[in-house]
């Protein structure tokens, strides 16, 4: 009796392709929903371990021809599969004794468990509390030989961090700071292949995302261990640095991201995070959106379900996400505290004009301004952020100022210099120092360094610089919000910096919010952004209402302001405003 042949499967180096008949071909999709659905006589398939532990075990009830090499290829990247599930599952019931990681201070379990996920699964997401040493947890696989040189992509807010603790945690190390943004030889034999002078070179090189633009390329002939630091940093895949971290991380053995705040705003940005630590993990970006997101067009993609998808990234092994509770590590009290302030309606009413020109451009329903209205969308906000800013500053320094005089040190948040230069000046008693984006690595350390010992009273820090800052729990649990953000991320990163381990009071969050300007929307739309990240990495605490305020924030935004200025005759009304805040 002749075997049965119902197609023929081939391999291209990434994908398989399947030619197979009809009846066949529709059995297929309906195994594999996130491959193509249209009539196409050839199916294209993500050669992901995963994919080839089922398409194997397809082919055991509908067989095809394979070449041989194909088939020793099929089988390789099943038992991958087969391997790492084992393997976690052995990780998860305790069955997998976990390395020791000999470093200077012993890391504690929960870091040596993430170093050990790390190993079987080859990229990791870790997105631990605030606060729990997931720097510690980056360090640990850098105690085995065979993962060096090591390089750790940091954001350049962060000029200090990695050293002091490679210093502490591994004293050992050869680490390299690279500060020049042009390649330059790592070792002391320059005329020679890098790949040829191993014992040359530093163990741990440390590179900020913006110089590793030009770096890349060098650092991927060398690299065996990469890490990267607040790895939300990879959210834009359009931009150079998304490359250069996808060409740096696809030539590492290991790939780790650290991270609270995976993402900063909607849930489609998961994918451009976690694809590079763990490429094909999602699949493709289309399958991606379709089977897990919703939106689209003019809106940003949401997650249907952040639940089920963090779900998924767990029991995938693809995120490990620990809370001070699960690792007994609990901090005191955190509160977040919407207060609402006065602000100077003058320097709103300066910018109605032009407010008023740009918001009705966004609201046209003629569509051959497409261009225009993303213009006027970023002008547009711009615009009234700044202006809400600078009209509220004078009422936000008199509160800082009841809070400074109460004993307190506080770490003010804002963005624009226009506010930092009324904050300064209305709080010149206090000595104020800057920690934004315009200083120096060294003018920042001195600036951190003078509010530790209490020789400044307040520090003026950007939202945007609030992520991975260590030591200012110690003296301070009392961070202000006088401009707010759109993403809730950026404000939890904020928090972070005080309250994390070595927080001995409970820390007070004020959120100084006007009822003008941009803050009511702002307000709103953190609200549902938060919903987006809460569902993955908190389910059980994700109390969060549901409901959708639309992916257009900048629409809503000339929306309202037309609306206040009673310029609003051929727009429809959308849905009340709501004044929503982060929930503590």
């Amino acid at each position: 009796m002749t075997a049965l042949n119902f197609g023929e499967v081939r391999f291209d180096g990434r994908r398989w392709h399947v030619k197979c008949e009809p009846q066949v071909r529709a059995r297929l999709k309906r195994v594999f929903p996130r491959m193509p659905q249209g009539a196409a006589d050839v199916i294209q398939l993500l050669a992901s371990p995963e994919n080839s532990r089922e398409l194997l075990w397809f082919l055991s009830r509908y067989p095809m021809h394979l070449e041989p090499d194909v088939s020793s290829m099929l089988g390789v990247k099943a038992a991958e599969h087969v391997h790492m599930e084992t393997s976690l599952a052995d990780l998860v019931a305790g069955r997998l004794p976990l390395p020791a990681f000999e470093l200077a201070k012993p890391p504690r379990e929960y870091q040596r468990y993430a170093a050990a996920q790390l190993e079987i699964r080859g990229g990791l997401l870790v997105a631990d509390d605030l606060g729990l040493g997931k720097t510690v947890t980056g360090i640990c696989p850098m105690a085995v030989p065979a993962n060096l040189p090591a390089v750790v992509v940091y954001p350049a807010a962060l000029p200090n961090h990695w050293p002091e603790k490679l210093a502490e945690f591994a004293p050992n190390l050869r680490v390299h700071h690279i500060r020049k943004g042009q390649p330059y030889p790592l070792t002391k034999q320059p005329r020679q292949r890098v790949t040829d002078l191993w014992d040359t070179l530093p163990d741990v090189i440390l590179v900020s995302y913006h110089k590793l633009r030009c770096w890349a390329e060098v650092l991927a002939e060398i690299v065996q261990y990469t890490v990267f630091e607040e790895c939300q940093q990879l959210r834009n895949p359009d931009s150079e640095i998304h490359r250069a971290c996808s060409h740096l991380a696809a030539h590492s053995r290991l790939r780790m991201g650290l991270t609270a705040t995976p993402i900063y705003n909607y849930g489609s940005e998961f994918y451009h995070v976690v694809n590079p630590l763990i490429p094909d993990a999602l699949g493709g970006y289309d399958e991606f959106l379709r089977e897990w997101c919703i939106g689209g067009g003019g809106e940003k993609p949401k997650l249907k379900d952040s639940e089920l998808f963090g779900g998924y990234l767990r029991r995938e092994g693809v995120m490990l996400r620990r809370t001070r509770k699960e690792v007994g590590r609990e901090l005191p009290e955190l509160s977040k505290i919407s207060h609402e302030i006065e602000s100077d309606s003058s320097v709103l009413a300066g910018i109605t004009g032009d407010a008023v020109a740009l918001a009705k451009t966004i609201m046209s329903a003629n569509e051959s301004y497409r261009g225009q209205k993303m213009q006027a969308a970023g002008e547009l906000d711009s615009l009234v952020r700044h202006a809400t800013g600078v009209a509220k500053a004078p009422y936000v320094a008199e509160f800082v100022k009841l809070l400074l005089e109460s004993g307190q040190q506080v770490l003010l948040f804002g963005w624009h210099r226009d506010v930092y230069r009324i904050w300064s000046e209305a709080l010149a008693d206090y000595n104020p120092v800057m920690y934004t984006g315009s200083e120096s690595p060294n003018q920042k350390q001195a600036a951190k360094d003078s509010f530790v010992s209490g020789a400044s009273r307040v520090m003026l820090i950007s939202l945007r610089a609030g992520a991975g800052i260590d030591g200012l729990q110690h003296v301070c649990s009392t961070p202000v919000f006088g401009e707010l953000d759109w993403s809730p991320g950026v404000h939890e990163q904020c928090i972070g910096r005080v309250h994390r381990d070595g927080q001995t009071e409970p820390v007070m969050a004020y959120f100084l919010v006007s009822d003008e300007g941009s803050d009511p929307i702002v307000s709103d739309v953190l609200g549902v952004k938060r919903e987006q990240i809460e569902g993955v990495r908190n389910p059980d605490d994700n109390l969060i209402e549901r409901r959708d305020a639309g992916g257009n924030q900048l629409r809503q935004l000339a929306e309202k302001f037309l609306r206040d200025n009673n310029a609003l005759p051929d727009v429809a009304a959308s849905t009340p405003i709501r004044k929503v805040l982060e929930p503590s």
